[in-house]
Parts: structure tokens; sequence; C-alpha cells
């Protein structure tokens, strides 16, 4: 994408394809500068402007309609203020407009939209001196560039924008720049660098207090741990992790984290621990009605029973997994019971019930 200077002229906003169907918010471990970390000025009645107070309204209806999940709504309403701002030359709000256009796309997973945005706000950011929206552009350039797998330029964005959160010494912003600094060198496969970061982040926002962030920071520490395969360091960020998580009663988080600590102990031949969390998960899963996850709880409940040396239990597991399986019509999670229960039979020495199970999986190929 290139990095020159955009003018005022709406042909240079490129145009977004919307779906016709609605834009989920794509979940991810980066921490983003979300609207209300910059609320833009509204403009007052008296100004006798409605050109502009259109456009402001337009702005602010963009905001309201993201925070509510309406990606679509919020996009097309920026892009109209976009276009209204330009055509009046106010080069400051185009500047705010395009950064809140950036993390719309983002949140969608268009990256690409997302980079030509904040190119466009990174420039008209420069022309008005505005430190704190080039910081927000940087960082939406740079987790951008991550998702699209060009670590070389998420790096030199995101170095810039923690620059930036330094010299304004905005330390939420340098939570949020040094987690995902941390994220990039984990991508790359250099996990000592990224909880080198990811350390920094969580102490910085411990200090601030933010509990939202800190799970969240706490997550990508046990999964850097967890990469290098320190499973006792990363059962330590995440048990930490979970009680924040539900404490917010953030359950799915919850959920993830818990699978991972499930994993961790199994790794490490804990094997009545993992069975704990994946129980815990189990639970969970069941209250939120989330039936990938109770299926994935309950194969992985088995594996651990089996390596217990309780095959009784584990084919309990595996034929709740199966009657799952075969509700939510998922054959893939059908045929792996089917195997998984076979196996288990044999170890009983129950050949009979093992032979039910294969001529199962026969009538149903």
């Amino acid at each position: 994408m290139p990095r020159e200077s955009w003018n005022n002229s709406s042909k240079n906003t490129v145009p977004l394809q919307l779906p016709t169907t609605y834009l989920k918010p794509v979940k991810r471990n980066t921490i983003t500068h979300e609207f209300d970390s910059t609320q833009p000025e509204i403009l007052l009645p008296q100004e006798h402007d409605d050109h502009l107070s259109e456009a402001s309204k337009l702005m602010h209806q963009g905001i309201q309609q993201q925070q509510a999940g309406e990606l679509i709504a919020a996009i097309k309403s920026l892009q109209q203020s976009l276009e209204m701002f330009q055509a009046v030359g106010d080069l400051q709000k185009q500047a705010q407009v395009l950064s809140f256009l950036g993390l719309v796309t983002y949140t969608a997973g268009d990256y690409k939209s997302t980079i030509s945005y904040c190119h466009q706000c990174l420039s008209l950011g420069k022309e008005t001196s505005d430190f704190a929206l080039q910081m927000q552009a940087l960082s939406h350039l740079g987790n951008a560039y991550r998702h699209l797998n060009d670590h070389k330029k998420a790096t030199e964005f995101l170095q810039k924008c923690l620059e930036i959160t330094q010299q304004l010494q905005d330390k939420r912003s340098q939570v949020a720049a040094l987690n995902n600094l941390g994220l990039v060198y984990k991508a790359l496969g250099n996990f000592t660098q990224a909880i080198e970061y990811q350390q920094q982040s969580l102490e910085i926002v411990r200090e601030l207090k933010d509990n939202w962030g800190e799970e969240q920071v706490l997550k990508n520490l046990g999964n850097a741990w967890y990469a290098l395969d320190n499973y006792p360091k990363a059962i330590a960020y995440y048990e930490q992790c979970v009680v924040l998580a539900r404490s917010l009663k953030n359950v799915r988080s919850a959920s993830q984290v818990l699978k991972n600590l499930g994993n961790a102990c199994y790794a490490l031949g804990d094997y009545a621990k993992a069975i704990k969390y994946y129980e815990e998960r189990l639970q969970l899963a069941k209250e939120i009605r989330d039936k990938r996850s109770e299926e994935q709880s309950l194969g992985s409940l088995g594996v651990a029973c089996e390596a217990l040396g309780d095959y009784t239990k584990a084919i309990s597991y595996y034929e709740e997994r199966l009657l799952l399986a075969r509700t939510i019509k998922d054959r893939r999670s059908e045929e792996q019971a089917l195997a998984s229960l076979r196996v288990a039979c044999y170890a009983l020495g129950d050949y009979a019930k093992a032979m039910q199970y294969q001529q199962g999986t026969s009538a149903n190929s």
C-alpha cells in the first residue's frame, strides 16, 4: 500500500464491498483502540453549519452502530460522514472518521480496507499534527498487517505506535502496543521477545487496574509459554486468567482458557488435574449451550480418563460425545467418537461391544 499523501477528494476513499448479511465481529487476542478512547468533539448548534452538523451526526451514529455490533450500518454512516467532511475540507474530522473506519473494518476482519483507511488517516494526522490519531492509525495498521502475515510491516507500525504512546505518556495505549507487538513476535516464533513485551504490558495494565485488559494479556502470556512447552508457567498465567474471566463473567474466554489449562496439565502427565479443568469447561459449555465446546470437552475427558486407565469412565464420555455429534449432525466427530469407543472397548476386553461400534461406523458410511 503506497504511503504518499492523500488529497481531500472523496475519490480517495477506497469503497468497501458490503455483504448483504450481518457482519460479525472477529474474535482475536489483539487489544484495539476503541472509540471511547478518544471521543470526537461534538459540533455545537451555534456553529450554524448544517453540513458540518449532519456530518458530525453521522460520525456519532457510526460510532454507536459499531458499539452495538451493527458493522455494515456503521461503515455506511462513517463513509457518508467522511464524504461530507471531505466536501468542506475539514482535515481534522476526516482523519477522525478514517481512524474509526479503520477500527470498524478491522473488527469485521476486512484488513485490506483497514490498511487503506489507516494510511489515509496517517497522512492527514501528520498534516494536522494529531499524535493521538497517528497512534491509533499505526496500531490498526500493525494489527492488520499481522493478520495478513506481513510481520515486518506489522512490527514497523506497532513500534512507531509504541513510541508515540510513550511520548504522550498514554499508558492505556502502551498496554495495547506492547501486547500487540508480543503477538507479532509470537507469530514469528520469537516467543522470548513476545513474552518480554507482554510482561511489560501486564505490569502497566495492573497498574491501571484494567481487569479486562489484564485478562487478555494473561491469556496471551499463557499462550506464549505454552508454545515454548513451559507448561508450569503457562498454567500459572492461565489460572490467573480464568479467575479474572469468571469475575468479569467472560464465559467464552474462560471456556477457551480452561481447554488450554486441561491440555497443559495433560502434557505434564497430571491427568487428574486435566480432568478437573475439562469438567469445568464442560459445565460452562452446557450453561451457555455451546455444543461445539461441549463436544470437544467430552472428547478430551475421554482421552484423559483413558490415560488414567479408567476405560469405563472414558467410554461414558465417548458415548455422550457420540450422541451429541449425531444430534448436531457432525459426521467427523461422530466417526472420531466411534473410533475412540472401539479402542476403549478393546482395552477392556469387551470385544462384542467394540464390534457394535465397528458396525456403527459401517452403518453410517
